[in-house]
């Protein structure tokens, strides 16, 4: 007897793993297939409170994990890309994204069609084949899904086939009698089991596969329910350690939310039990707790929806104190390539464009301190140009960092461009930094030597700083917006200045042979000239990788 209890506690175990796996492997192909979309949310963001439960929602239905889109909820806000009031409305629409995996669950009540054991190999068989032998990357995402899709009813059915025998097993009646008269411990009991599964879609599954075999009364489920929703704001708390004052306070918001929710449609179902007492012992089915899910969910948004900027308040008040703003740029960047982002491979790609477009910004003012470094004989300018050189370097490898972590996650094929391009375009910034680092050594020597350029020898010097300086803002423009404008601009002063690098040199060897100017002078001339000539011939790459991209 012994030996088949381990066989069915194998078997649920068995179905536990394929259900989570399979909810991993649907939400994979869910987010490839999503691609530009996903990052198109994050442009959503605003501070319309009403939108960004629109994006919390559609995110959380895609990624299939309220607990995962908290969690970069607390990453954007750590790296200041949301605001507390926005964060609350994504928050709240998390919570009802995740109801999306309940009512999957419960399609084996739909009909006999829709039974795991009916329509799972099928599923999975169809995607199987469309993964090994689909070279289409689009139609290899929808297998991918599919695959996702039939592993995860496989494991419900073995969860509840596991399950079937103790049915009438005594200890599951008096387990869900006294959790159901008990609306607190049911509570804690639900928050217990998800904050160990650390999946508020998993647990509730599990309580739906109990549902399926008629296991579960409506009062139990319903208090385990509320204490599920609790139980799934640990992860974005053991998340939200040593992250930002307001990042944990998003991780509080979470809390506060599902609490405050928990309490009232507590209060209200423990009274209506009151007064049906039938219905409160009765069984329920998987599709009734995917109806109870969702209206809790919806419920509580829409009560708790013009109380946002209360919610705010009262994290504030729990975590009390100025947010910490840091002048250090280094600091800075580390912060905001969050490793929480990383849970959406779309928004952590689009997160590392716009610290690249930092990088950027940087290599613009880098070329603008060298150009009056040598044009003003300026000593303070060459200081400042060698501290942005320091900083590029240092931002050249946090980032280079994230992107490995990036280029380790399921991405589709035009991200592993992205990504590889977003690695060379880091490299080209650094390489326009080391350059500009040499105008200003050069600089230097001419400020130690005491020599000068010809009044000829500046003006045409100036011309090439000029359109150099246009070319990295061009460049970095075209990075950041995919901006075609930007592109030609970027292509033509690189001509430009091949040509002037060229002409330039060739009028100052002439007036070396008349000794119209210094030769060491002269040197130091030709010297920034190859520089300039290499800062445009790295934006010229910069805006290539762009338009690879839209090819």
């Amino acid at each position: 007897m012994w030996m088949t209890d381990v066989e069915m506690l194998f078997k649920f175990i068995g179905g536990l793993g394929m259900f989570l796996y399979g909810m991993h492997v649907m939400a994979e192909g869910l987010q490839k297939t999503a691609g530009d979309k996903m990052k198109k949310l994050l442009g959503i963001l605003t501070n319309n409170r009403f939108l960004a439960v629109l994006v919390g929602a559609a995110v959380t239905a895609i990624i299939q994990s309220s607990s995962a889109t908290t969690v970069m909820v607390v990453g954007f806000v750590n790296a200041g890309l949301l605001n507390l009031a926005q964060a609350v409305g994504v928050i709240m629409g998390a919570n009802i994204g995740t109801t999306v995996t309940s009512w999957l669950v419960s399609m084996s009540e739909w009909g006999a069609f829709f039974k795991p054991e009916f329509l799972a190999p099928l599923i999975i068989g169809i995607g199987a084949f469309g993964v090994l032998f689909s070279k289409d990357e689009k139609k290899n995402e929808i297998s991918q899904i599919a695959v996702g899709f039939g592993v995860l009813f496989i494991g419900l059915s073995f969860m509840s086939a596991a399950i079937t025998p103790y049915k009438e097993a005594p200890i599951f009646a008096t387990a869900f009698k006294t959790l159901g008269s008990n609306p607190i411990l049911g509570i804690i009991a639900g928050a217990l089991v998800t904050a160990v599964i650390q999946s508020s879609s998993a647990s509730v599954g599990i309580l739906q596969t109990l549902a399926l075999n008629g296991m579960v009364t409506w009062n139990s489920a319903v208090y385990i329910m509320l204490g599920q929703n609790i139980g799934t704001c640990v992860t974005a708390l053991i998340s939200s350690a040593g992250a930002q004052k307001n990042a944990k306070r998003a991780a509080v918001i979470h809390l506060l939310f599902n609490v405050v929710g928990a309490v009232i449609f507590g209060i209200i179902m423990f009274v209506f039990f009151l007064f049906h007492t039938e219905m409160a012992i009765a069984s329920v089915s998987s599709v009734e707790i995917s109806i109870f899910h969702t209206v809790f969910n919806v419920g509580n948004t829409i009560i708790l929806f013009p109380f946002a900027n209360l919610l705010v308040k009262a994290s504030e008040m729990i975590l009390r104190g100025e947010e910490h703003n840091t002048e250090d740029n280094i600091e800075v960047i580390i912060r905001h390539l969050d490793d929480r982002i990383l849970e959406t491979p779309s928004f952590a790609i689009q997160n590392t464009i716009l610290e690249i477009e930092h990088m950027g910004e940087m290599a613009m003012k880098h070329i603008s301190t060298v150009k009056e470094a040598v044009l003003e004989r300026n000593p303070k300018k060459i200081k400042k140009a060698y501290k942005i050189e320091e900083s590029m370097d240092q931002y050249a490898e946090l980032i280079s960092n994230y992107l490995l972590k990036i280029n380790k996650l399921p991405l589709t094929e035009q991200q592993n461009l992205i990504v590889s391009n977003l690695f060379y375009t880091v490299s080209d910034l650094e390489r326009i930094g080391d350059h500009c680092d040499n105008i200003a050594e050069l600089a230097d020597n001419l400020l130690r030597s005491n020599l000068v350029f010809s009044e000829t020898a500046v003006k045409g010097i100036l011309r090439v700083f000029d359109k150099a300086e246009e070319a990295v803002n061009k460049a970095v423009e075209a990075r950041s917006n995919e901006n075609i404008e930007a592109i030609d601009v970027v292509e033509r002063d690189e001509a430009f200045i091949d040509d002037m690098e060229k002409e330039l040199r060739s009028q100052h060897m002439k007036r070396l042979g008349k000794q119209l100017c210094n030769a060491n002078a002269g040197v130091i001339y030709l010297d920034i000239l190859t520089n300039l000539e290499r800062i445009s011939d790295h934006c010229f790459n910069i805006v290539g990788y762009v338009k690879n991209e839209q090819h």
